[in-house]
């Protein structure tokens, strides 16, 4: 069997060799290959993992001409690995390599990815809080209780890897893809490292962008197939409630003889009704559009600049 690990870079230059000799010191009885992104580090980083390509042949590199972002960088080396399972872990040394062999019996026992769980983790706690807070909101929104989303150290078989597309910062609800598409997910803890060398590359505007992504992984899981049944609900209560706000005017003003040029609730009643139509119509386009049954090619929005040992 031959694993894959695929290892997001950007400035860790003085971390990748211990990570590479980790890796080696757990999967001895493996074939293996190390995929590291490189994705746009200004460091020596590059010069580094070069080295390592030299000395190992099973360590590829693919380097980006600028900084794309983490599921960029997942999606360029889940695209060109070929293990029977493939690894995804950060470059900062804070997953620890001696757990691959748990990953591996958790896959053996008939599970399609498995997520690490940083039991304890060694953040600080403006890390640590937010992340519980996101933890709980994304298990309630997709149903799948995991303790640890954002953990990176994970393992795929390859049919999952093959049949999933991340971009944004979609590398934190994986699992929930992988959900959607009938894989089985399991979670197992695992030991979390502090940080030795580098600094944190994420700051608070992660997790604005992580809730955007939310919306849009919600909607990709849950509508795809059918964008009616979101819109024409949103529709539905907003036509809903015009309706009863006009029947109530028209009430007043046949039985009642009350004025309606005065009343604002007349206007709200009739933009509501409008609005309604709109997310139908919306809801209707979207059907139409999936029901074309074409299947386009993303383009990638990123630009390679080097490619070693591949």
């Amino acid at each position: 069997m031959k694993l894959s690990f695929v290892i997001p870079v950007f400035n860790e230059q003085d971390s990748l060799k211990i990570l590479h000799s980790e890796i080696l010191e757990n999967i001895k009885k493996y074939k293996y290959e190390i995929i590291f992104i490189d994705d746009g580090s200004n460091d020596d980083s590059f010069q580094i993992m070069t080295e390592l390509a030299k000395k190992d042949e099973n360590v590829k590199i693919i380097k980006f001409r600028k900084n794309f972002g983490k599921s960029a960088a997942l999606q360029t080396g889940f695209d060109v690995a070929n293990g029977e399972i493939v690894f995804t872990m950060d470059a900062d040394l804070q997953d620890n390599p001696k757990e691959i062999p748990n990953f591996i019996t958790k896959i053996e026992a008939g599970f399609d990815l498995v997520t690490g769980w940083k039991v304890k983790r060694r953040d600080p706690i403006n890390k640590t809080w937010p992340s519980k807070i996101f933890n709980s909101v994304t298990s309630k929104t997709f149903g799948l209780k995991l303790h640890d989303y954002n953990c990176g150290f994970k393992a795929y078989q390859k049919s999952v890897i093959n049949e999933i597309d991340v971009y944004g910062e979609m590398h934190r609800y994986i699992p929930a893809l992988a959900i959607a598409k009938g894989f089985t997910v399991a979670e197992i803890p695992i030991e979390h490292r502090k940080r030795e060398f580098g600094k944190s590359k994420y700051g608070i505007e992660r997790y604005l962008r992580g809730f955007l992504d939310l919306l849009t992984v919600k909607l990709v899981t849950g509508y795809i197939r059918s964008p009616l049944y979101l819109f024409g609900r949103i529709g539905a209560t907003f036509g809903l409630i015009g309706l009863i706000i006009t029947i109530y005017l028209s009430v007043m003003k046949f039985w009642f003889s009350a004025p309606l040029s005065n009343r604002p609730l007349l206007y709200l009643g009739t933009l509501l009704i409008i609005i309604g139509l709109q997310f139908f119509s919306i809801g209707l386009l979207g059907e139409l559009i999936v029901n074309q049954g074409r299947n386009h090619t993303k383009k990638k929005n990123i630009s390679i600049e080097k490619r070693i040992n591949l």
